[in-house]
């Protein structure tokens, strides 16, 4: 039979109770390290890219940032401009160089831009080759249309974008013709094409066009894209037919922008800078298409 241990001693109590607060300390420390650290993460993570498409890198951080105040603006000529200005932009192809400006302009200016346009829509026309005639290119082109120059707009809508697609290019705006407000409805199209002419099929030119601009006026629910059939060489090896909706598509999205160049820097054309509007399935399609030339016209 076990006897009876007896009263604790004073000095065992203390032992016991600092070997269960020992544990509990432990615990507390680690809890504190990870929150710690937790937060310092937070801080030092880079911003969330505002389109919703991830963190954004250092170096599109550096180009978003335009507004650093230790950095004045340089000094500029006679035909300069006194601030820096920003314009994203995204590469969609080097052949033909295609370039897409997203938000370009605001919904207000896109439709200013349409209401202009609306009561004066006529069907659109082509520039003939030798041996064509309207009757032979019926369905090539569908969509209608008109002419309208900034001068003629008196919102000033016209004119602030014509500026800004002369930054984006870097090609002064007395070289761009008029903007061709386009509409196409369900059925729609424009069969495959170039925008440069061919001196050989057109006759000799007092002027080129170097580069096409697209302004994308409205939303279109299904169909309507810009293709470029050859893009990066493709399918021109094969019996394309013009017409079919193949290769590079980009889908209008109201206010965003399109830029492609139909000339080498050698000023020959681009056979890859072929392109058309794929037909409208659902919904309505307008489009502002500025073309720029080489050379102010006369």
């Amino acid at each position: 039979m076990k006897g009876n241990r007896g009263p604790r001693s004073p000095l065992l109590s203390r032992l016991a109770r600092e070997k269960i607060r020992l544990p509990a300390a432990l615990l507390l420390c680690v809890v504190f390290f990870l929150a710690g650290l937790f937060v310092s993460i937070l801080i030092s993570s880079p911003s969330q890219d505002p389109s919703g498409g991830g963190r954004l890198t250092r170096s599109r951080l550096l180009e978003l940032d335009d507004e650093d105040p230790e950095r004045s603006p340089m000094p500029h000529g006679k035909t300069g401009e006194s601030t820096p200005s920003l314009i994203p932009f995204q590469v969609l192809s080097w052949k033909p160089r295609a370039l897409y400006f997203p938000n370009f302009a605001t919904a207000e200016q896109c439709q200013t831009i349409v209401q202009k346009a609306k009561s004066r829509l006529r069907p659109s026309t082509l520039a003939l080759r030798k041996g064509e005639t309207a009757e032979n290119t019926q369905g090539i082109r569908t969509s209608s249309g008109t002419f309208i120059s900034a001068s003629e707009d008196s919102s000033g809508v016209l004119g602030q974008i014509e500026e800004k697609i002369a930054r984006a290019t870097m090609i002064p705006r007395e070289q761009g013709e008029a903007f061709n407000i386009l509409r196409y409805e369900i059925g729609q199209r424009y069969a495959s094409h170039y925008d440069a002419f061919n001196p050989a099929e057109y006759g000799p030119q007092k002027s080129q066009r170097v580069a096409s601009f697209l302004l994308y006026l409205s939303d279109v629910e299904e169909g309507g894209e810009t293709m470029f059939p050859y893009e990066n060489g493709s399918n021109m090896d094969i019996a394309y037919d013009y017409e079919k909706c193949i290769g590079l598509k980009v889908k209008p999205r109201k206010g965003d922008g399109l830029l492609f160049y139909s000339l080498f820097t050698n000023g020959t054309i681009d056979p890859t800078s072929l392109h058309g509007s794929c037909p409208v399935i659902k919904g309505e399609k307008w489009v502002a298409t500025k073309w720029i030339r080489d050379q102010t016209e006369k």
